[in-house]
């Protein structure tokens, strides 16, 4: 396993991530075993991913409580991600869904971001976490100055409480402001073969301030897989089904594109979904792949993508094609 420092914190990180989103369970993962998650997380540590990323909000505390009882007499070998910042304490913040009878808020109030840290230490039995975000930005009604944000969150790291501070699901003008009030460790952003809205600024702020890159949905849903046919329709108010990749428009050549991976894959001898992740992963030794796991069965892809290296050819080539489907996409996808 390689391993790779999260920005400047010293934090020593393997270079893929354990996404603990479906540990949660709840009514988008309804068929989740926490035996099983449990047993997934000991099986990732086993093979070197030393970091697991969770937030209060997946589950509502659940994949928190699992990761927690996971790691207990491991808690030295691990990495701890969490986030703040979906708030359902109450009806204080910026309305932004509602999940399993909870109505969540964007609440980045140094009031509230005290009161989570507390909650997420005792899920996760733990008295320190070693990397803490912002899960989303402020937003108006709701607009906490980022001053004030950044001040609790300096304030937690100096108290012990938090190792390093990253922002989730973040923009430039966010990444700027955290350097110039505080500090910031890494970002969390989807970034995909599809996907690649943040190689334009984010990427390249990232680099060049010796920021991490959290890269999430590696594989676009399970669309990179190649597990999917010209029959597929995504299930109507799922997360497929508002992604232009998955709407009629799109996806035949979303297809044709995956498809058209065949003599790469052959020639590497690997899956689509391993060649997904070690694409990402050549872009840059600052970057993090987070992949999503419930189940033994659910590593093993990713775990091949995190130890196999592609040649600059290949990732030359592999630009090209993605290049040619953004071209025929025409402005649909960023």
């Amino acid at each position: 396993m390689e391993y790779r420092e999260i920005g400047r914190s010293g934090i020593k990180a393997s270079a893929v991530t354990l996404g603990a989103w479906g540990i949660g369970g709840g009514f988008q993962f309804p068929d989740t075993d926490d035996n099983e998650s449990i047993r997934t997380i000991h099986a990732a540590l086993d093979a070197g991913v030393n970091i697991i990323d969770t937030a209060p909000v997946y589950g509502f505390g659940h994949s928190e409580e699992v990761v927690g009882k996971a790691i207990q007499g491991r808690r030295d070998q691990t990495i701890i991600s969490t986030k703040c910042g979906l708030w359902w304490g109450d009806e204080e913040g910026s309305y932004r869904f509602t999940w399993d009878g909870h109505r969540v808020k964007r609440n980045l109030s140094a009031r509230t971001i005290r009161v989570e840290v507390e909650e997420s230490l005792k899920r996760l039995n733990t008295d320190y976490i070693d990397i803490y975000y912002t899960h989303n930005p402020a937003v108006e009604p709701f607009l906490t100055p980022i001053e004030e944000t950044i001040g609790v969150l300096t304030d937690l790291k100096k108290e012990g409480k938090i190792r390093a501070i990253g922002a989730s699901n973040c923009e430039p003008h966010h990444i700027n402001s955290y350097l110039e009030l505080g500090e910031i460790s890494i970002v969390q952003r989807r970034y995909h073969m599809l996907s690649r809205e943040v190689e334009a600024e984010i990427l390249p702020l990232c680099q060049a301030n010796g920021i991490g890159f959290h890269a999430y949905s590696p594989l676009a849903n399970g669309l990179l897989t190649g597990k999917y046919d010209k029959d597929y329709t995504a299930p109507e108010g799922s997360a497929r089904a508002g992604d232009p990749l998955w709407g009629p428009e799109l996806y035949p050549a979303v297809l044709e594109f995956v498809n058209g991976l065949e003599d790469i894959v052959t020639g590497l001898n690997c899956s689509r979904a391993s060649l997904a992740v070690a694409y990402l992963l050549a872009k840059g030794e600052y970057i993090n792949v987070i992949f999503g796991a419930r189940k033994e069965s659910h590593l093993q892809d990713h775990l091949r993508g995190a130890g196999l290296k592609l040649s600059g050819d290949i990732v030359t080539e592999l630009d090209r094609r993605i290049d040619a489907f953004y071209a025929h996409a025409q402005g649909s996808v960023k």
